[in-house]
């Protein structure tokens, strides 16, 4: 396999995961009789531009099909984030009433609906039909498309050109990254800026969190790869922030290469070396990670089995692509985690993709008063911590497993 951003043949592992189905392919009723598609799970780093990629086994058409379940505002921590992010853009950069704003994946209008408050003029880039629907219900135009330069020079020609355009974690779930890059620089106005959003390799590779590689999170990324790929693009980054969400993300402020009128700032070059002092363009820095990986999933499987010895009674919380990850990896099934919780109603009833779990609604934690709920979405720990509090009634507990195996 070739790099998907400079073409150098892949040779070095980071992770080998076996094999799962898509992490969002939720299982119905009549599907549960169906067999699955199932494909290796297989991380690379290329040596030339240290961008870590998936192996190249499917298509994105096998990932976000119209049923795909992930909807942003089911979490209210996200939401809140959401809407200090677009306080923080008006204000940076004067986006108002005569400004344009574009999202790229806008998933259910989770952002857009706090623009769209303020009176600025938005649109949304959305390939799939659910949260799009589900946008175009909050009253926020939404184009259904993958984005792309085919795309992006369509919305040039309308007039669409904007003076922001964001996109929130959707830079990792794109297999054609030079294509999806270099749209921004088309849609784009001549002082326009483009925000990115992605959870950062740095954190992911020294906190173990194994759980966020799925199959429809095509790359994980470092500030050096990224400024890489923009440059080769048409887009230069000018500043960077760190960010707590999904487990230690960056948001990545970045200009047209050509007219962009922004300085850079110094937490770019700053953080360019932190990444370089901790080692992200050596090959030694990847090593030992799947041994770490295999710890967190062998710590899960004994306290799950140990559970089950002593009778205890065990539910999840958080029918999560990265819960997925991990379930799948330990071979979990509904003899060991008989059901799993999500507040969104169209996940409720269904199962789990590979693990096969069911899929219910809250009412059956209060109903059932597990020993032990597990947070499947360990990044909303605090958030699922604060909305279950009343399993303490009965002495319930919580547990983690991502980084290590936790029990509060």
């Amino acid at each position: 396999m070739k790099c998907r951003h400079c073409s150098a043949e892949l040779v070095t592992t980071l992770v080998d995961l076996g094999s799962a189905p898509p992490s969002n392919a939720y299982l119905t009723a009549e599907t549960l009789h169906s067999p699955e598609k199932w494909f290796p799970l297989r991380v690379l780093v290329c040596t030339e531009c240290w961008l870590v990629q998936t192996g190249d086994f499917s298509g994105n058409a096998d990932f976000f099909g119209a049923d795909y379940a992930y909807f942003s505002s089911f979490s209210t921590t996200w939401l809140a984030h959401a809407e200090r992010y677009v306080a923080n853009m008006t204000d940076r950069f004067s986006i108002d009433a005569k400004s344009h704003v574009i999202e790229v994946a806008s998933n259910d209008g989770y952002l857009l609906q706090y623009f769209q408050e303020r009176g600025i003029p938005c649109l949304g880039v959305e390939p799939t039909a659910g949260t799009a629907a589900a946008a175009r219900g909050k009253g926020i135009s939404v184009v259904e498309d993958l984005f792309g330069v085919r795309l992006a020079r369509e919305l040039a020609t309308k007039g669409l050109q904007s003076d922001l355009v964001t996109a929130n974690n959707v830079l990792a779930h794109v297999p054609y990254i030079n294509d999806f890059v270099a749209g921004f620089p088309v849609v784009l106005k001549p002082r326009g800026v483009a925000t990115f959003e992605f959870p950062h390799l740095l954190r992911l590779v020294a906190e173990n969190q194994f759980d966020t590689i799925y199959h429809e999170h095509y790359s994980y990324l470092s500030l050096h790869a990224v400024s890489r790929i923009f440059e080769h693009n048409g887009l230069t980054v000018f500043d960077v922030e760190e960010l707590p969400t999904h487990g230690g993300s960056l948001r990545v402020y970045a200009q047209r290469k050509d007219t962009g009128p922004q300085a850079t700032t110094s937490r770019v070059a700053e953080l360019l070396q932190r990444e370089a002092a901790a080692g992200m363009t050596t090959i030694g820095y990847y090593a030992g990670f799947q041994s770490k990986t295999d710890k967190v999933k062998n710590n899960l499987l004994a306290f799950l089995i140990e559970t089950k010895r002593a009778g205890k009674k065990v539910a999840g919380y958080g029918a999560a692509a990265k819960g997925n990850t991990l379930l799948n990896y330990a071979g979990v099934r509904p003899d060991l985690l008989p059901w799993v919780v999500d507040r969104n109603p169209s996940k409720q009833g269904k199962y789990l993709p590979g693990s096969r779990i069911p899929i219910v609604a809250e009412m059956h934690i209060r109903e059932n008063h597990p020993d032990y709920v597990v947070i499947l979405p360990w990044n909303l720990r605090e958030e699922v911590m604060t909305q279950l509090a009343y399993i303490r009634e009965w002495g319930g507990r919580f547990v983690t497993a991502v980084p290590q195996l936790e029990v509060a």
